[in-house]
């Protein structure tokens, strides 16, 4: 099993795939990565040398960020924006969705299991 960016990649994947299994690469991003190190697509993890994986560890190093640096950096620009107090940040302070969806009805997700209101029923 290969380990690239503190993430154990699955060894039986295609590389492209495995590749996304880091938080922050996707599918664009995988295959950029494969043909900067000249790996070809249908290439598996366990195929790869102990030089490919090192070359593809230092791309990923150099060139991206991911898994903890992007985890901190998001959580960083959401904490902004709440010391902030604006708009987007009220919305996050209060667990609701920001993206300007309606919350009368769905937005579960965000929102949390429903709360049951005392004196609605009669």
């Amino acid at each position: 099993m290969a380990r690239i960016a503190g993430v154990n990649i699955p060894t039986n994947k295609r590389v492209v795939v495995a590749l996304r299994y880091i938080h922050g690469i996707g599918p664009s991003l995988a295959q950029q990565i494969a043909d900067r190190c000249n790996i070809p697509a249908e290439r598996r993890v366990n195929q790869l040398s102990d030089a490919e994986v090192t070359q593809i560890r230092e791309a990923i190093d150099r060139d991206f960020r991911v898994e903890g640096d992007l985890r901190r950096e998001t959580s960083m620009n959401i904490k902004r924006l709440m010391d902030l107090g604006c708009y987007r940040g009220l919305r996050h302070r209060r667990s609701l969705p920001v993206h300007g969806q309606r919350t009368h009805t769905n937005a579960r997700t965000r929102k949390g299991p429903a709360k049951a209101i005392a004196g609605k029923k009669k």
